[in-house]
């Protein structure tokens, strides 16, 4: 649910630039999060290359943004002001030259200026040039979306032609993921309660699972998709960031560069992969015909825009290691997929057991304590332990403390685009990544993509609506341990 703020700072004296307004990331997420965020004042200008005028691209914006607006925000009166905010500029954003035309929109000089580039990172140095030839790059800030290139090289080469223009404290390359609410609270579980940091290390830790899981194949975005695979779609960036999340030390406070710094020794001490480690502790899958939520669903190579005998990955699961002392020895095993059994996104820290047991087998168990942190669908926290089943002897039982923050807090939940934005606005940086760490994301994800491409393999098999590829399984038998799904 998302929730309109009654003020929010500086939100009456900016102008946000969408660049590739009419797109589909546009539509389902950036302008419906403006909505919810603005309670007044900005102006959005948007641009495209569609032949549009402004009663057009309004009534585009009625057709295919509102549908995505939750229906407790949505008021008529507020979404007429929003309408008025609006204007619209049509520009091919493959020629810098035609940017000038950006200058002739009232207002565009004043207040702080946001260019937002929900386009393919192809266009990221035109665009750029462009802003710069027009003269509106002082003082701006600009938003990157996901993948920022291709690979390494690819990402340098953005990122050195785009810091030609603007500096490092302009730029604020986008992940959402950082901005959902329990990606906020593992900081406060973490950072603010002396109960978990103290275990919060290999002595204590056995292994972490992170799962970013999706029911949706890849729908209208075969074309994309098809050039880009689960490990650049969601490995170099998201798991990653929630991986240095959970491993970064406490920082010394939560300043920008005081967060990225501890999340850039993390994604600095990821031990290397060679290549007969990652074919061993490297999974790549690829979903076949199957059965999702009661309907037959086609498999990826039967996707509108999707190469007849693609190679690309649709799953990717993984171990990795971190060597430093608080962690070496602990398995990271990080997981993401389309096409899977269920949508979810948790972390799942699986403690030691006791070192003795005076009670019987049972403490001894893998697993018995355990800590679940769900960032969607429902935000939550959940801690397992043992506990005593009633009765003569003494007989143990898994049992639960849980959390939901939507029956804790009564407050509405702020979406994930939502907080980004009014960060952007605001000029907070800490939830985007900086150039540093992305670079060394790259760096770990390079040997495994190289593999990829020289191994010349199609991924293994796996049927729609299922949790992918039994090597995912066996990955974790090798160790001991299984996904918390498998359990019995």
């Amino acid at each position: 649910m998302t929730t309109r703020p009654k003020s929010q700072p500086d939100a009456n004296d900016f102008t946000f630039v969408l660049v590739g307004g009419t797109g589909d990331l546009a539509m389902r997420k950036i302008l419906p999060a403006l909505y919810a965020a603005l309670a007044e004042g900005g102006r959005i200008v948007s641009v495209a290359h569609t032949s549009l005028d402004l009663d057009g691209y309004l009534r585009w914006v009625e057709e295919h943004v509102k549908p995505h607006v939750s229906p407790p925000v949505l008021d008529d009166a507020a979404w007429t002001g929003f309408l008025a905010r609006i204007a619209y500029v049509e520009l091919d954003a493959g020629r810098p030259d035609a940017f000038a035309s950006l200058r002739e929109v009232a207002g565009m000089l004043h207040g702080q200026r946001i260019f937002y580039l929900a386009t393919g990172p192809s266009l990221f140095v035109p665009i750029c040039e462009g802003l710069a030839a027009a003269g509106l790059t002082d003082g701006a800030r600009i938003v990157l979306e996901k993948p920022l290139g291709h690979d390494l090289h690819s990402s340098n080469a953005i990122n050195d032609a785009v810091g030609r223009i603007f500096a490092e404290n302009q730029i604020c390359r986008i992940g959402h993921y950082l901005g959902k609410e329990a990606v906020q609270n593992l900081f406060a579980l973490r950072f603010g309660n002396a109960l978990f940091e103290p275990l919060w290390r290999r002595e204590w830790v056995e292994s972490i699972q992170i799962t970013v899981a999706e029911e949706l194949g890849v729908e209208r975005r075969g074309n994309f998709y098809d050039q880009t695979g689960a490990l650049r779609d969601m490995v170099q960036n998201h798991l990653l960031q929630l991986l240095a999340i959970v491993a970064m030390k406490p920082p010394h406070s939560m300043d920008a560069n005081a967060v990225r710094d501890e999340k850039l020794r993390v994604l600095r001490a990821l031990k290397p992969l060679q290549a007969d480690e990652i074919r061993q502790n490297v999974v790549r899958g690829q979903y076949r015909a199957g059965v999702s939520n009661g309907l037959s669903v086609p498999g990826y190579l039967g996707e509108p825009g999707v190469a007849r005998e693609s190679a690309t990955e649709t799953f990717v699961a993984l171990k990795a290691e971190i060597e430093n002392w608080r962690w070496a020895g602990v398995p990271f095993f990080l997981r993401t997929g389309k096409r899977l059994a269920g949508r979810v996104a948790e972390i799942v820290v699986n403690f030691r057991p006791v070192p003795h047991s005076a009670l019987g087998p049972m403490p001894l168990r893998s697993g018995s304590n355990r800590l679940t942190i769900r960032l969607q669908p429902n935000e939550s926290v959940r801690l397992n332990t043992l506990g005593k089943v009633p009765g003569m002897g003494m007989n143990l039982r898994g049992v639960y403390l849980d959390l939901a923050f939507d029956q804790f807090f009564q407050q509405d939940r702020m979406e994930a685009y939502q907080r980004l934005l009014l960060d952007v606005i605001a000029g907070r940086l800490a939830l985007f990544v900086r150039r540093d760490e992305q670079e060394a994301a790259w760096r770990w994800v390079a040997p495994i993509l190289d593999e990829r491409s020289h191994a010349n393999a199609m991924p293994k098999s796996y049927a729609a609506g299922t949790w992918g590829p039994a090597a995912a399984s066996a990955l974790l038998a090798r160790e001991g341990t299984c996904w918390i799904e498998e359990e019995s």
